[in-house]
């Protein structure tokens, strides 16, 4: 694992030496509103970004902020009515938003897998877990049943298991919590798909379970290419894992820049919240704090929505609401303060 504030390097991936690795996935203005007594909610509000291949980028935020609103949507797991969605989610040439649940159910597990928070809810109890790997393999691969057999032990195998033909014929119960997502992991990549999103993929494990999970989908990436969605509220995963980081508050993106920018010098108020909250190595100083909660989606401020929160806020920010706007090359913010001198 990286050190704390270390670059992960570039994204991989096999890319030509100069050019840019390929956009797997590019999302753009994308909504998510839910009907309600009191009118629509807005979840999700014009968000926007792209992954590369090989690329982990993370999307960060506290809870409420819209992180898995935004995975879910593009995989197209949030149910409509009472959900509405909006933008343009463009992968593999085609807008996802566009297609209906046949096409999406031919892409998901194939060409975009996700990695779920809690796996033992994930897994079915009443199945060994090599037939699970089987089935999901069989919905997308044309190939005889002795050939995905052989393939459930090759990503048993990858995903760190030892013992894979005896481990395949077990139960979920069985297996650990960190073994359990080592199996998600594994059926995630079964099909080596060009985008796995991860949602809070290491919550429910202690930190030496969570550090090898994580050095696994890193390796991952590295290897296979895929381009990674890592959402978590835990910016040292963050630090560790990631090329570039989306920071999200009430629904929308406030900033975007790579993760060494972000760690030592972030442009907006909330990101150096989130930061000064981090206990630091060498013991100095107390733990920062953001005075406040994050709103409701019954009660977004209006202007920026993290105004009442903000301790430089002025007039203007419950006013105005401020664009994502570029600082340099490859970082955005959107804050009326930010780079101003």
């Amino acid at each position: 694992m990286a050190n704390f504030f270390e670059p992960v390097g570039g994204p991989g991936g096999g890319a030509a030496a100069g050019a840019p690795p390929q956009i797997v996935l590019e999302v753009k203005g994308l909504t998510v509103e839910f009907s309600s007594e009191d009118g629509p909610l807005r979840a999700v509000d014009e968000v926007s970004f792209h992954i590369r291949r090989g690329e982990i980028v993370g999307l960060v935020g506290e809870s409420g902020a819209g992180k898995s609103l935004t995975s879910e949507a593009i995989m197209g797991l949030i149910r409509r009515p009472p959900g509405r969605i909006a933008g343009e989610v463009w992968f593999g040439g085609r807008d996802l938003l566009s297609l209906d649940e046949p096409e999406l159910a031919r892409i998901r597990g194939k060409d975009i897998a996700m990695i779920f928070q809690n796996p033992s809810a994930s897994l079915n109890p009443v199945f060994r877990v090599g037939d699970q790997m089987l089935e999901a393999m069989a919905l997308h691969l044309p190939e005889p049943k002795a050939t995905l057999r052989e393939r459930v032990v090759e990503n048993l195998v990858r995903v760190g298991i030892s013992s894979p033909r005896a481990r395949a014929r077990d139960y979920p119960h069985q297996f650990s919590g960190g073994m359990a997502q080592r199996v998600m992991i594994g059926m995630g990549v079964s099909c080596v798909p060009s985008l796995l999103i991860a949602d809070e993929p290491t919550t429910a494990l202690d930190v030496t379970i969570q550090a090898q999970v994580l050095a696994l989908i890193r390796r991952l990436a590295r290897e296979l290419g895929v381009a990674v969605l890592l959402v978590s509220h835990d910016l040292g995963i963050i630090s560790q894992m990631c090329h570039r980081v989306l920071v999200m508050y009430a629904g929308r993106v406030v900033e975007e820049a790579s993760v060494a920018t972000i760690f030592r010098a972030p442009a907006h108020p909330y990101t150096r919240g989130l930061i000064e909250c981090l206990p630091r190595l060498d013991g100095n100083g107390r733990l920062g704090a953001i005075a406040g909660m994050m709103p409701g989606l019954r009660a977004l401020p209006s202007g920026c929505r993290f105004h009442p929160r903000c301790p430089i806020a002025e007039p203007r920010c419950g006013e105005e609401t401020p664009a994502l706007r570029p600082l340099a090359t490859g970082r955005a913010v959107a804050c009326h303060l930010a780079g101003v001198s």
